[in-house]
């Protein structure tokens, strides 16, 4: 936005606020790890806000993204990043993803209706096992990643094992790992 000459844009941090699968995180627990990135400074806490999203995630794939990038549209959002939003919903009996993390973008640039909105689709990022950061993924260079699922992160957080260095905030992972701890208190 900067190089477009944009002197202060913001970032609209707007996590779902409505029910999610049971093994989701629950939305405080998510805001507490918002939180801690935003204390790292790995969003500018200056140009960032962060909002709840009163949506609950519908698990609808294209229809549902649709929905997410117009209703901020309506409140007033020039652009719209969209990452993976439909591609996690596995085959039932498959277990493969429905859709390719590609396909909310392909999706949104298709759909009428969003004229007021640039759709700016945000590359596949993963683990690289070499530069022990998430990055943007380079398929020249596939053996490099490792593409760490939610499921995976938060079976990694639920059996108390630390992710790969470099793949969350130290801070927000100990946000994760503390909700997993509460709730063997409370079982």
């Amino acid at each position: 936005m900067l190089e477009r000459g944009y002197k202060h844009p913001v970032l609209l941090l707007h996590p779902l606020g409505g029910w999610t699968k049971d093994d989701d995180v629950p939305l405080d627990w998510r805001m507490k790890q918002h939180a801690a990135v935003l204390e790292e400074h790995v969003l500018d806490p200056k140009s960032t806000v962060v909002a709840i999203f009163p949506s609950p995630m519908l698990y609808a794939g294209p229809t549902e993204v649709q929905w997410h990038c117009r209703s901020r549209m309506i409140a007033g959002a020039n652009f719209y990043i969209v990452g993976r939003d439909p591609a996690g919903m596995p085959h039932p009996e498959t277990k493969k993803d429905l859709y390719e993390p590609t396909q909310g973008g392909k999706v949104l640039s298709m759909a009428p209706g969003l004229t007021s909105v640039e759709i700016i689709p945000f590359r596949v990022a993963a683990y690289n096992k070499v530069q022990k950061a998430m990055l943007f993924y380079d398929p020249d260079r596939h053996n490099e990643f490792d593409f760490i699922s939610g499921t995976r992160m938060r079976k990694l957080a639920r059996d108390g094992h630390n992710p790969p260095d470099g793949f969350m905030v130290p801070k927000a992972w100990k946000v994760l790992t503390e909700y997993y701890t509460s709730m063997e208190k409370n079982a």
